[in-house]
């Protein structure tokens, strides 16, 4: 038996498709993309009229907080999250507790998705051993183990011979480093953007520099070894213009955005919203058009949510010592559609920024509908429109700033190795 997803809008950029097309599906592959297909009498079939039909979204930047912290999120409910918006396949960062620098966490993560999970889970491991930027991984062992990248993210490897040695063994086995760009003495324990509205509001800044000067040390040391950088969520305007100009230059840099740095500024803040805060911080309205400028130039390669859950006691305090981050899974697909909207990107650019470019980065064999592809997909109403509610969020945590916010734009089904797991009522 096979399963025809009919009359529905086929986008798949990596191939440069979209048409209204039926897609085939046949032992959890991609069989054939093709027009008017005639199902059998014991195929299922599954009426898209009205949807778009994409490759399953990929993210290459979430915490899932599992092992060590289940009570903010786990594979499970996290990966549910993901399916819930649109996401096939998450790369979720190594800050776990213990971090998830050896084989066997990798392992774990990747055989509980299997087991339980509603997506594919591809582990990023730690640059050094527990984080503490004091000696290197096992980086060989790692990728046997299935790890796709490394990062301390979270934490900036401040040691410049350190960040020099990962990249030079992290070249060898044609794996990324992935940086969490912040010079910790500069940001100097600043808690929101630096500027007029951190003096009123009485909080230590982190100026746009402290993320520049990181990314800008990163890429130099990336053109002196050959490696593979990849710049975690930028947020300032330089930090743009530093990774357009490597690129210029021949340097081996990607860069991701996330939606809310594309769509709030520090404004955001304003009455001391603890869920506003995240690192890096939101920035000035500048540094919102620079970012939307970097999608449209091609500049920034990826849409990625740094989806960060917090349980409400690690938010539910004074601003200084509440945690960074935001959950972002279920509402990046809306967002990121906003951006067509407002004529900063195409939507086949949108859907490119969200599956097969952020697969690329990592080089994940994902984010494509080609025939014999793993058919993880997503279903996607562009005119469905959701509050973001308590109720409406699969995600253990529900730190969000957009909180009662309307949306537009939701997966209505997401198939995985053409199983479908989820699906909205």
């Amino acid at each position: 038996m096979k399963t025809i997803i009919k009359n529905g809008r086929v986008i798949d950029p990596a191939q440069n498709i979209d048409a209204i097309l039926d897609v085939v599906i046949s032992a959890g592959c991609i069989e054939s993309i093709a027009a008017q297909v005639q199902p059998a009498a014991d195929d299922q079939v599954i009426d898209a009229t009205g949807l778009l039909i994409t490759p399953g979204l990929v993210d290459i930047h979430v915490h899932l907080r599992d092992p060590g912290y289940e009570y903010k999120e786990d594979i499970v409910s996290g990966t549910r999250a993901a399916a819930a918006g649109g996401f096939t396949s998450v790369a979720c960062m190594p800050n776990t507790n213990p971090s998830n620098d050896n084989k066997a966490i990798t392992r774990y993560m990747i055989q509980k998705a299997e087991l339980e999970g509603y997506a594919n889970v591809f582990p990023i491991c730690s640059i050094t051993k527990g984080q503490q930027g004091d000696s290197l991984v096992e980086m060989g062992d790692l990728k046997l183990a299935g790890c796709v990248g490394f990062s301390d993210d979270g934490l900036n490897v401040e040691d410049g011979a350190m960040l020099r040695h990962a990249m030079e063994y992290a070249q060898g086995f044609d794996m990324p480093i992935i940086a969490h760009s912040e010079d910790e003495s500069i940001k100097d324990g600043g808690v929101m953007n630096e500027g007029p509205l951190s003096t009123e509001l009485g909080l230590t800044g982190n100026p746009w520099v402290s993320e520049a000067a990181s990314v800008a040390r990163d890429i130099m040391l990336a053109e002196l070894t050959g490696a593979r950088l990849h710049i975690c969520h930028i947020s300032s305007k330089r930090t743009v213009e530093l990774v357009r100009e490597a690129k210029q230059r021949g340097v081996r840099v990607t860069c991701e955005v996330t939606p809310h740095h594309f769509t709030l500024t520090e404004e955001a803040v304003r009455g001391y919203e603890v869920n506003a805060k995240v690192g890096p911080p939101l920035r000035t309205a500048a540094d919102v058009a620079a970012m939307k400028e970097g999608l449209r130039d091609g500049t920034i390669d990826a849409i990625a949510t740094d989806h960060a859950p917090h349980h409400i006691d690690d938010k539910n305090m004074e601003f200084v010592y509440a945690a960074f981050g935001m959950i972002g899974l279920e509402t990046a697909l809306p967002l990121s559609l906003r951006l067509v909207d407002e004529g900063v990107l195409s939507l086949n650019e949108v859907i490119a920024c969200l599956s097969c470019k952020p697969a690329n980065v990592l080089r994940i064999p994902r984010g494509t509908l080609i025939a014999g592809a793993v058919a993880d997909i997503a279903l996607i109403n562009l005119e469905h429109t959701w509050e973001v509610t308590r109720q409406s969020i699969r995600s253990r945590s529900f730190n969000t700033p957009f909180e009662q916010q309307s949306m537009k734009g939701k997966a209505v089904m997401t198939l995985r190795a053409g199983r479908v797991v989820h699906k909205e009522i």
